[in-house]
């Protein structure tokens, strides 16, 4: 019998892995919560990312060159522009009348001549450059390790060459707004380096002046809109020891024991409208603030932040001599079940991303976070709100990051501003809208074409994360903020639903289910099953949230009237939750399509549950079946979110097992679609969350898709609806203990296991509950 090379790592990590490994990576095994690698980063992704949620770099560990792929947030092709077809408000009516009446390919031929944005595309995000680090003379490595520490944040190389040991370190700090690398030798005047900056914009030119080294230029003309920003890269040495020579283009450094690097970058970029901003002013002042303050002061500043966050939530799900392998072996390994500590290492990987890419005062994670080495990358990197922008938070809240989320907000108040614009110019209506996409300028028209970009609900959705920090935090000062972006996207819908002339229920037209074909010639067509959850939603919570804040009766009612006319959920011939009002499931263009966009109402809503509505669970569970496990990266994510709501465990994990493996998982962890979507990390990451608590309401679901594979294990630090924390413990799948903190007072009811209680809190108290308080019914 042959033994394929997966079945041979899959049995070394079941039995006798550790007699197996090399005896210095075993004797060296690195703390549980880090990347390692015993090689340097050949390709983008295996190398190591850190960010401060503004500034990010790719550490790749070279050894004779090092280099560092730099990203500033604000950094877009093009500039202000308003892409809003002229034409489009006056061809809507017979667009409508085109999709009621069947005729779907000259529907869509016709709104791609007359309705869709001008230019049909949006701005994409751009890479800034890279700093390179060139050692002359350096040997041969030997002992060669680069780690990134998921806990303190820092990316480090180390090896010996010529006899000498070396270490680089390279961190991203919030308190300094600057990116630090610090070279270390283990003799005295050991490293010698040259600095140089390259950019991928043309209009990019370096010069060196003292112990600096600067990189200017503009940012990238897109889709005929010209450049509009200004960007300056500074970095700053510090050497101990040697010389330091500024020559042309290039920093020389020789004969230092040490040198401390200190990185700023930044743009004229200010709003979506302001591009007045000093990055010459913004950089010199950074490196000025930061310059008289030793690296290991800067470090303890920057890892100190990020636990801050990073240390609220901590997860054990057992371990195995599998854990003892370089990170990109254990994927390589393709076996979840025998690795159970490579899920801890994913899961806390999604915090740490988001933790590094998605910070106050930056902007939001785009479809590769912070971290992109092209001026043109896939898609744009922009934010794609029909599903992957939304995916990036799935798990903010609930893994203990909700400061993580104010970028989003701040994104959705910009895109409801420009979004007012699209809704009266292009519908002649209240209120504001997105649709499929958005970038740094906030454009909100349909673009790409109408197959996929016809779609108005993009910022509908985007409302309901408002709702769900509300949930979580119940802050009414947010609450009060946020609702205004609620209501208006709640007005664009009451201003643009159509009677469907065949039911007389309300639907949107045109649109279309992200982003599918329905196999009659286009994928346009009206009230697609997404599309009513989420209004559903919408009305809901922003009828809720205007009787919180005690306004708007007569609004209310409104919405009201409108939600209990949406055309309803139907179940089709092969038992599937439709995704048309029509049942055209099974002629679509690809049953097997990516987005599953109809199953919105399972997750991430809660329209759709096993224990409230069961045929429309039973129906979900049948269009999964349908659908397959098996999609892009993202995709998979999602799926196995689907099922974790679906309550089985064992199917959630078989999924997260597949996102894991080599075929969606690059060595460096990130996420393969492919090509590199950091979505899917963030829908990976919820969905460990999901197989170990749900929330809904005041109800708190324990344990409610925990796998097989996961008989043991712990976590702290949850958070549940309604501003309550939870950890939890468990043996043999079974909970052994419970602990329920209460940032705000109420009671819950909390499921194990099939069994109910009730817990009341008041704020600040804290309660613990084994197995036996839910089998004698109390708390």
């Amino acid at each position: 019998m042959t033994i394929s090379r997966r079945e041979t790592l899959g049995l070394m990590a079941t039995a006798g892995v550790a007699a197996a490994l090399p005896k210095r990576a075993e004797a060296a095994a690195p703390h549980p919560l880090t990347l390692w690698y015993e090689q340097p980063a050949a390709e983008w992704t295996q190398a190591l990312p850190v960010g401060n949620g503004r500034l990010g770099a790719m550490v790749f560990g070279g050894v004779a060159r090092e280099r560092l792929q730099l990203n500033e947030g604000t950094l877009w092709g093009g500039g202000p522009h308003d892409p809003v077809n002229p034409g489009a408000r006056a061809a809507l009516p017979k667009l409508r009348e085109m999709i009621f009446a069947g005729r779907f390919a000259e529907a869509e031929a016709f709104a791609n001549a007359n309705v869709m944005a001008k230019p049909l595309r949006q701005m994409p995000y751009q890479g800034l450059g890279d700093l390179f680090l060139d050692f002359p003379g350096l040997g041969e490595p030997a002992d060669y390790r680069r780690a990134l520490d998921l806990d303190a944040a820092v990316a480090t190389t180390r090896f010996t060459a010529n006899g000498v040991l070396h270490e680089r370190k390279v961190l991203a700090s919030v308190p300094d707004r600057l990116i630090a690398v610090r070279l270390k030798a283990g003799r005295s005047g050991a490293i010698d380096v040259d600095l140089s900056f390259t950019s991928p914009h043309k209009s990019a030119s370096a010069r060196a002046d003292g112990h600096e080294l600067v990189l200017t230029g503009t940012n990238t003309a897109a889709q005929g809109i010209p450049p509009a920003l200004r960007f300056t890269a500074r970095a700053r040495v510090q050497a101990k020891g040697g010389t330091v020579t500024a020559t042309g283009d290039r920093l020389t450094v020789r004969g230092a024991r040490e040198l401390v690097i200190l990185l700023a970058m930044a743009t004229s970029f200010r709003r979506f409208d302001d591009v007045s901003g000093d990055p010459d002013a913004l950089t010199t002042a950074t490196l000025d603030a930061a310059d008289k303050r030793p690296f290991a002061r800067i470090a303890a500043d920057a890892t100190a932040e990020h636990r801050r966050l990073f240390r609220r939530v901590t997860l054990d799900l057992g371990t195995s001599p599998a854990a003892a392998l370089s990170t990109d072996q254990r994927v390589r390994a393709d076996n979840l079940a025998a690795d159970p500590s490579l899920a801890t290492l994913y899961f806390q990987y999604g915090r740490y991303l988001l933790i590094s890419c998605s910070r106050p005062g930056g902007q939001a994670a785009t479809l590769q976070g912070l971290w992109n080495d092209s001026l043109n990358p896939p898609w744009g990197s922009k934010y794609t709100v029909n599903i992957n922008t939304e995916m990036n938070y799935w798990p903010a809240e609930a893994a203990n990051l909700p400061e993580c989320v104010e970028p989003l907000v701040d994104l959705i108040r910009g895109i409801a501003e420009r979004g007012a614009h699209t809704a009266q110019a292009m519908y002649g209506a209240r209120g504001w809208v997105c649709h499929h996409n958005t970038d740094l300028w906030r454009g909100t028209a349909p673009i790409d074409g109408a197959k996929y970009g016809l779609w108005p609900t993009g910022g509908a959705w985007l409302c309901t994360h408002l709702w769900i920090r509300w949930e979580y935090g119940c802050d009414r000062d947010f609450l009060a903020a946020a609702y205004p972006l609620m209501a208006g996207a709640a007005r664009f819908f009451l201003d643009t639903l159509q009677r469907d002339p065949e039911t007389g229920y309300l639907v949107t037209n045109p649109s279309l289910s992200p982003e599918n074909g329905h196999g009659h010639g286009s994928s346009l067509c009206a009230g697609p099953t997404m599309d009513m959850a989420i209004l559903r939603d919408l009305f809901d919570q922003t009828s809720e949230a205007a009787a919180i804040l005690g306004r708007d009766a007569e609004f209310v009612a409104e919405m009201r009237a409108a939600r209990a006319r949406l055309a309803p959920f139907k179940i089709g011939a092969e038992g599937q939750l439709q995704e048309w009002q029509q049942d055209w499931d099974a002629g679509a263009d690809d049953i097997h399509h990516r987005h599953v966009s109809h199953l919105y109402a399972l997750y991430p809503s809660h329209q759709i549950a096993p224990d409230t509505t069961p045929d429309l669970a039973a129906a979900a569970r049948r269009s999964l079946e349908i659908r397959g496990d098996r999609a892009t990266g993202w995709a998979t994510a999602w799926r196995a979110n689907l099922w974790a709501r679906l309550r089985d465990g064992d199917h959630a994990h078989s999924i997260l097992a597949f996102l894991l493996g080599p075929e969606r998982t690059y060595p460096n962890l990130f996420d393969a679609h492919p090509p590199f979507q950091i979505d899917g990390n963030f829908g990976g990451a919820a969905a460990v969350i999901e197989m170990l608590l749900q929330s809904r309401g005041d109800t708190i679901d324990l344990f409610p898709a925990l796998p097989r594979a996961w008989s043991d294990g712990s976590i702290t630090g949850l958070r549940a609806r309604g501003g309550w924390q939870v950890d939890l413990a468990w043996r043999a799948g079974r909970l052994t203990q419970a602990t329920f903190r209460a940032d705000l007072p109420g009671t819950r009811t909390v499921l194990a296991h099939g069994r109910l209680t009730e817990i009341t809190l008041a704020k600040g108290q804290r309660r613990t509950l084994t197995a036996s308080s839910f089998e004698k019914g109390q708390a």
